[in-house]
């Protein structure tokens, strides 16, 4: 390891010409600096220093170092520079469902880690059941969680519609029915299950897709017939399956372990998204 007074000690003599400059420049005395730079050459093992020129001059190995001591000394006073600055040094961990990652809870967002640079936003997005199991494990900060009712502890709780919906160039669906799914687990599939059962059609799964994404393009492309909100199929070329028709409206609850500070102001803006979105 090279110290890097030892360092910065050898560039301001290289620099000054002079260990008498070299002294005034790092505001020390003369016999300080000529200690310094005989430590550093025991630690290298070399000679970095023609003392007997004028003005005194590198050594070979001395040119060879002292590109190496100037990047050493840049990059500690970048780690230190870094060090001091707070920006990003906390985190709120958040978890929401896909399809509530819009633009403008994107924009709510910037808008926080703007006025709070200290912080940083670790967003996830999944499937409300997860969402869920992670939240109450501890896993996330704040939750934005999709479900039948909302929890006790929920800190504010919309209504968000669902329906039935295939492609818009949809064809006469044969007998049994397709189905576009969500994975074993996921809220509306147990949904979906139990009202085609009750309307006694003969029914398979078509496509299981992982997130709300797939599911959407997967309905789109005309794979088959599936249970979704209708906020976010009216964004899609998707029209209203009217043999299946209306579900009951789904939960979308706000969760949050924190009562007060960033992330309770977190909490204020992001009900505003999920207020204007489904209030």
């Amino acid at each position: 390891m090279l110290d890097p007074r030892l360092l910065r000690a050898f560039i301001t003599v290289v620099d000054a010409g002079s260990f008498t400059l070299a002294a005034e420049r790092l505001n020390s005395t003369q016999s300080t600096v000529s200690q310094q730079l005989a430590r550093l050459e025991e630690a290298t093992g070399a000679v970095l220093i023609e003392r007997s020129a004028r003005p005194v001059l590198p050594t070979a190995v001395g040119e060879r170092l002292l590109g190496y001591a100037r990047r050493l000394l840049a990059l500690q006073q970048e780690a230190q520079a870094a060090l001091g600055d707070t920006a990003g040094v906390a985190s709120i961990r958040i978890g929401v469902p896909e399809d509530i990652m819009n633009p403008a809870m994107a924009s709510v967002f910037a808008g926080f880690a703007a006025r709070h640079r200290g912080i940083r936003l670790d967003v996830v997005s999944g499937l409300s059941r997860e969402l869920s199991r992670r939240y109450r494990a501890g896993d996330f900060d704040i939750a934005v969680v999709k479900d039948y009712e909302p929890g006790a502890d929920c800190r504010a709780s919309f209504r968000e519609p669902m329906a039935w919906y295939e492609s818009a160039d949809a064809p006469d669906w044969p007998n049994p029915i397709p189905l576009v799914t969500f994975p074993p687990g996921g809220l509306y599939r147990d949904v979906m299950f139990e009202r085609i059962e009750h309307e006694q059609r003969r029914w398979y799964v078509a496509f299981s897709g992982s997130s709300l994404s797939n599911v959407l393009t997967a309905v789109e492309a005309g794979l088959g017939v599936s249970l979704l909100p209708v906020g976010t199929a009216r964004q899609h070329r998707l029209r209203l399956h009217e043999a299946l028709g209306t579900e009951a409206a789904i939960a979308v609850s706000l969760y949050s372990w924190e009562g007060d500070g960033p992330a309770s102001e977190l909490v204020g803006l992001m009900q505003g998204v999920l207020a204007a979105r489904f209030g």
